[in-house]
């Protein structure tokens, strides 16, 4: 283990944002005419780009899908944003590897927009190197592009230079995502990195491991104690 860049899903990681996000897909949903009174129905929609989403679960087609998205962040960029908290010892995690000189990064599917503006309500913008999410028009919504563009960034504030193939190898081997759903496993090893599933987010049973997870924690304390060892023969289960 003993990662240098250590790399952070926001929903379901770092903060608790299942009221916000599934009230505003409720919304959502609702403009179309579909009524879901169970918010437990629609955690599903955590994590994933929202477009797929709602072409997954509800059926809609893409152009549905993206009139759906609208309505989500009609509500969601004034309320649903701060219906949030931080995930209880969170800050203990931020603080301890920040102590220990990791390098610390945000890759989210969340538009980037809105993830930096929960960094900064939360005061965790401090934390954080680099904070890279989605772009609102659609672009960058996969998780191995966000990462990517997580190293790019890193990349030129260290003032390496041009982003070789070598520096950018030497990167992500002293790389580690963490993230609490399939997407965040998936998308880290589609960019060539380790990943690490957290059990305290919106993953369902057996999820993390299908996902194929390096390394799979319970709590927060795990977390820290996984991330700051030398060893990295513990803790995957």
């Amino acid at each position: 283990m003993n990662k240098k860049y250590i790399l952070f899903d926001l929903d379901g990681t770092l903060t608790d944002t299942a009221e916000g996000i599934t009230k505003s897909v409720q919304y959502a949903l609702e403009a179309q005419g579909i009524k879901e009174e169970n918010l437990d129905n629609l955690t599903c929609y955590i994590g994933p780009p929202l477009d797929e989403s709602f072409q997954k679960f509800h059926g809609m087609t893409k152009e549905q899908a993206w009139e759906a998205v609208e309505k989500y962040r009609e509500r969601y960029k004034d309320t649903g944003i701060y219906e949030t908290s931080v995930i209880e010892g969170m800050i203990f995690v931020l603080e301890t590897l920040k102590a220990a000189g990791k390098t610390l990064a945000l890759a989210t599917c969340k538009p980037e927009p809105f993830a930096l503006k929960i960094l900064e309500h939360f005061n965790l913008s401090k934390y954080f190197t680099v904070a890279c999410g989605s772009n609102l028009d659609g672009t960058r919504k996969y998780k191995n592009e966000i990462i990517e563009e997580v190293f790019a960034r890193l990349n030129r504030l260290e003032g390496n230079g041009e982003l070789t193939e070598a520096v950018l190898d030497e990167m992500k081997a002293d790389s580690i995502m963490v993230g609490d759903r399939k997407d965040d496993i998936y998308g880290a090893h589609n960019a060539d990195i380790e990943a690490v599933g957290v059990r305290f987010g919106y993953a369902a049973d057996g999820e993390l491991e299908e996902a194929g997870a390096d390394y799979i924690v319970n709590t927060v304390f795990e977390l820290t104690a996984l991330l700051l060892m030398d060893d990295d023969s513990v803790l995957c289960d």
